[in-house]
C-alpha cells in the first residue's frame, strides 16, 4: 500500500498524475491529510467517488502507532511511537503561553554518539521515512485536538492546529537523514499542509557541513547548532563529528547559511556540564570564537540519564557563564527544563533502538574535567 504521508506536493502531484488524475487533486489530498488530519482516503469527500474508491484499494494514511502517551507535571507531553522491528522513537510537545512547540525525531537512534546524549548511547538502527517524520506532527495534532482544553492561540492560527512551531531536535541527527527530513519540512511549510513559516521550523545539527550547505540551497529554515565546547580539543570528545568537521569549518558554514536563512543569526546550543565546559575561561574563549558570527546562545542545563558520567552545572556556574557571554555583547539565555519527570527534557530522549552499531558493547572513554 502506498502511504500518502510520504508525499510532499510534488510527489503527490506525480502520484495522482500516474493515476490519470488532475494535478489539483494533490492539493486536495494534502489539505485533507494535513489540514483536516484525515486518516482514511474515504474521508476526502471533494474527490470524485470513483477516485476515492480507487485510492482505497492501494493507498492509505499511516503514521507510526502510539505505544505510550505521557504527560508531565508542567504540561509537557511525550509520545513513544512504534516504527517497527522493535524500534520506537519519541516526540515531545511543549506548551507555552503563546505557542505550542513539537520536538520531532528523525532517526531511530543516532550514529554520532555525542557523549552527553541519551539517544546517542542507545546506538543507531536506521533513518526514519518521511511518513514516520511528518507522522509525528500529524499524530500530535490529532492527539492534541482530542484534548479537553484548547490552546489559547488556536483561534488565531490559520489552520487551527495547536502546534505552531516544530523543532528537529528529537532523536537522531536530521542532516544525516537529509532527503527524508527535507521532504518532511517541505510538507510542514506547504500552505496546503501545515503552512508553517520558515522561522517556525528549526533544524538542529551537530555540524555536518556538506549537508548544511545543501540545506542552505534546498530548504533554509531556522538553524540551531549543537556547539557545546569552545575549542576543538574538547568538542572532539563531546561531539565526535567535530573530528571530521572542526569548529572553524562549521562556523564558516554557519555564515554561509545565514545568507539564505529566515533568521539573521544562528542559535548555538551549549549543554552545561559541571567542570567540563562551564568554566569562566571557557566562556571567554567561546565569546572570542564566535565574535564574527551573528548568533545567540541557548545554555542548556544538563539533564542526567542512567549511567551517565556527567553532572549538571550548578546554577551559579551557569549564571556566571551566561554573564560573561552577555558582557561580551552576546545574547545568552538559559533554557528552562521541561518534562524532566517523564524523561522528555533535552538530551533525555532514548526510545527503543535495536542497535546495529554495537555501541553499547564499547567502553566509554571519560572526558577530562576542569
Amino acid at each position: 500500500m502506498t502511504n500518502l504521508l510520504d508525499f510532499d506536493q510534488s510527489a503527490m502531484t506525480a502520484f495522482f498524475g500516474e493515476r490519470g488524475d488532475k494535478p489539483f487533486r494533490a492539493k486536495q489530498a494534502l489539505r485533507w491529510i494535513h489540514h483536516a488530519l484525515a486518516d482514511r482516503v474515504e474521508s476526502m469527500t471533494d474527490l470524485a467517488k470513483a477516485t476515492r474508491d480507487a485510492l482505497a484499494i492501494d493507498a492509505e494514511i499511516r503514521a507510526p502507532s502510539i505505544v505510550r502517551d505521557s504527560v508531565a507535571s508542567d504540561g509537557t507531553r511525550k509520545w513513544l511511537l512504534d516504527v517497527g522491528a522493535s524500534n520506537a522513537v519519541e516526540a515531545v510537545y511543549i506548551p507555552e503561553t503563546d505557542r505550542g512547540t513539537l520536538c520531532i525525531s528523525s532517526q531511530a537512534g543516532c550514529a554520532l554518539d555525542c557523549s552527553f546524549c541519551s539517544t546517542g548511547k542507545q546506538g543507531f538502527n536506521r533513518n526514519l521515512s518521511v511518513s514516520e517524520i511528518i507522522g509525528q506532527l500529524w499524530l500530535a495534532n490529532r492527539a492534541l485536538a482530542e484534548s479537553d482544553v484548547a490552546a489559547p492561540w488556536v483561534q488565531k492560527s490559520r489552520n487551527r492546529h495547536t502546534i505552531t512551531n516544530v523543532v528537529m531536535m528529537g532523536m537522531g541527527e536530521p542532516l544525516a537523514n537529509y532527503d527524508n527530513v527535507v521532504t518532511a519540512m517541505r510538507i510542514m511549510l506547504d500552505d496546503n499542509a501545515y503552512g508553517l513559516s520558515r522561522r517556525r521550523v528549526t533544524l538542529s545539527t551537530s555540524g555536518l557541513v556538506p549537508a548544511l550547505d545543501r540545506l542552505r540551497e534546498d530548504c533554509p529554515v531556522a538553524l540551531a547548532v549543537s556547539l557545546h565546547a569552545p575549542n576543538d580539543a574538547l568538542r572532539d570528545q563531546l561531539v565526535p563529528i567535530n573530528r571530521k568537521y572542526p569548529i572553524r569549518e562549521l562556523l564558516a558554514a554557519c555564515l554561509r547559511y545565514i545568507e539564505r536563512a529566515p533568521r539573521d543569526f544562528v542559535t548555538f546550543e551549549y549543554v552545561m556540564l559541571d567542570h567540563v565546559n562551564d568554566a569562566p575561561e571557557q566562556a571567554h574563549e567561546l565569546a572570542a570564537l564566535v565574535a564574527d558570527v551573528p548568533c545567540k546562545f541557548n545554555l542548556i542545563p544538563f539533564n542526567p540519564f542512567p549511567n551517565t558520567e556527567y553532572r549538571t552545572s550548578s546554577r551559579n556556574r551557569i549564571v556566571a557563564f551566561q554573564r560573561i557571554l552577555q558582557d561580551a555583547g552576546l545574547v545568552a539565555t538559559i533554557r528552562k527544563t521541561r518534562g524532566e519527570d517523564i524523561d522528555a527534557a533535552c538530551g533525555q530522549l532514548a526510545g527503543q533502538v535495536q542497535d546495529r552499531t554495537k555501541r553499547r558493547l564499547h567502553r566509554i572513554q571519560p572526558v577530562a574535567r576542569l
